[in-house]
């Protein structure tokens, strides 16, 4: 697997598991925890959500968790912001393309806020989480489309959760 750092983010990593291709299809390796001990992070619980297209999920996070998210299916648009009020990224975001071709995975810190919008008919989005889910209480929501972010989403009218319908502005 190949590893690197985003772009503005240095501390979300972005990994390339390795593909293997023949004849019947492909082969992704998706989990080892020898080849991901590297990051230091004990997973403790798989989530997966399906979503038709135009869906945007998030912007969601805490100051625990961290995620390994990928695109099982679908081609997904993944929004990822720095919300440590200490950090001098504060409120930086990137905009990483994670689909079921590239097969790209994403590390995300606590102390992050991650969504991601459905580009194609359905998606179907995976991560690991290193806590347990405890409620949506014990996190933040940031509004999709909070001015001081500006995230540049290829959409006006998302398709949102009652929660990020609401999110306020920060």
């Amino acid at each position: 697997m190949k590893i690197n750092s985003s772009v503005i983010l240095n501390e979300v990593k972005i990994i390339s598991p390795n593909i293997f291709y023949d004849y019947r299809g492909e082969y992704v390796e998706t989990w080892n925890s020898e080849a991901y001990s590297q990051f230091n992070v004990e997973f403790k619980q798989d989530d997966v959500s399906v979503s038709i297209k135009n869906t945007l999920r998030g912007l969601h996070g805490d100051y625990e968790t961290w995620k390994l998210v990928q695109c099982l299916y679908g081609s997904l648009l993944l929004a990822i912001v720095d919300a440590r009020p200490e950090s001098k990224n504060y409120l930086k975001y990137d905009l990483i393309s994670i689909n079921d071709k590239n097969r790209t995975q994403v590390l995300i810190p606590p102390g992050f806020a991650n969504g991601h919008l459905v580009m194609t008919n359905f998606g179907i989005f995976s991560y690991k989480q290193s806590t347990l889910y405890s409620g949506a209480n014990n996190q933040f929501t940031i509004r999709w489309n909070d001015p001081k972010i500006n995230i540049d989403w290829p959409i006006n009218n998302p398709i949102l959760s009652s929660r990020d319908r609401n999110a306020k502005q920060l």
